[in-house]
């Protein structure tokens, strides 16, 4: 599954734009709406979706990371640098989100051709197009010494401005990116770095925790000398996949919506408890 093209070749794509950090007040919702949109796109083979999102100074944990040894003690710290901090339903560990960081989501039917592997390799590609006017060097393997390190880290000379997460509800999936546009990468990195300090997280026996190397993460705008923004990596999208007539979930989706968020809260209010 290397080819996006040849997959939304006669697919319909709903494109829904939660980019506006004040649109959903939470992330806890952003994990919410793709869940609902994988119920109702596996119904329906022949439909996908994609979606912006962006949350700003917000640190997206991973269930492992609320079992740190001194877990409070590191969300204290994150607490007073000014960031919310939410639990996601999905796998992974802590990743920083700001106005320098989209985040999107191409929501797919869960059929034959979709294997384990697919939904990654279909992301990489998109991206590696996506970009293939400023860069022909995007790479995907783990980048150690990054945050949420995984085999498909998107990097440029061995540092990660990216990474991709799957999800799979009812027949649907989730495939989730980060993308560190602008900004400060290395900051991320430092602050995820000392999140896992104070949550001593060397000292945890059950579970290895990344060892955070700063000088691993850039955002890609600083990878590749280009003056790119979020704004542009929005169009950039749009045009690949033709996408114009914005939507959202539906008046039948809302019932699914209020329970994925109650999961998520529910969720994220045990992890903290």
């Amino acid at each position: 599954m290397k080819d996006w093209h040849t997959y939304f070749t006669n697919k319909k794509i709903r494109f829904l734009d939660h980019s506006d950090p004040n649109y959903l007040q939470t992330a806890m919702a952003s994990f919410a709406v793709d869940d609902t949109l994988c119920e109702t796109i596996g119904k329906n083979t022949d439909t996908c979706a994609c979606r912006f999102w962006v949350h700003d100074k917000t640190i997206v944990l991973g269930i492992l990371d609320t079992r740190l040894p001194k877990f409070q003690a590191g969300i204290s710290f994150l607490k007073q640098r000014g960031y919310d901090v939410i639990v996601r339903n999905s796998g992974g560990l802590a990743v920083v989100l700001d106005a320098g960081v989209l985040n999107f989501s191409f929501i797919l039917p869960d059929t034959e051709e979709m294997g384990i592997h697919s939904g990654y390799e279909l992301m990489t590609s998109f991206i590696q197009s996506m970009y293939e006017d400023v860069t022909s060097a995007i790479e995907a393997f783990e980048v150690t010494g990054s945050y949420c390190p995984g085999d498909y880290d998107l990097s440029i000379d061995g540092r990660k401005f990216a990474g991709i997460s799957q999800r799979r509800v009812k027949n649907g999936i989730a495939v989730q990116i980060y993308l560190c546009i602008e900004g400060n990468g290395e900051e991320r990195a430092a602050l995820i770095r000392d999140f896992y300090q104070k949550g001593d997280a060397l000292h945890d026996d059950r579970f290895d925790y990344p060892i955070v190397n700063p000088e691993t993460m850039r955002s890609l705008a600083d990878l590749t000398g280009q003056p790119l923004t979020v704004h542009d990596a929005k169009e950039r999208i749009k045009q690949l996949l033709l996408l114009n007539k914005t939507e959202d979930i539906d008046n039948n989706e809302l019932p699914i919506f209020e329970k994925r968020m109650e999961q998520m809260v529910q969720r994220n209010e045990k992890a903290f408890s």
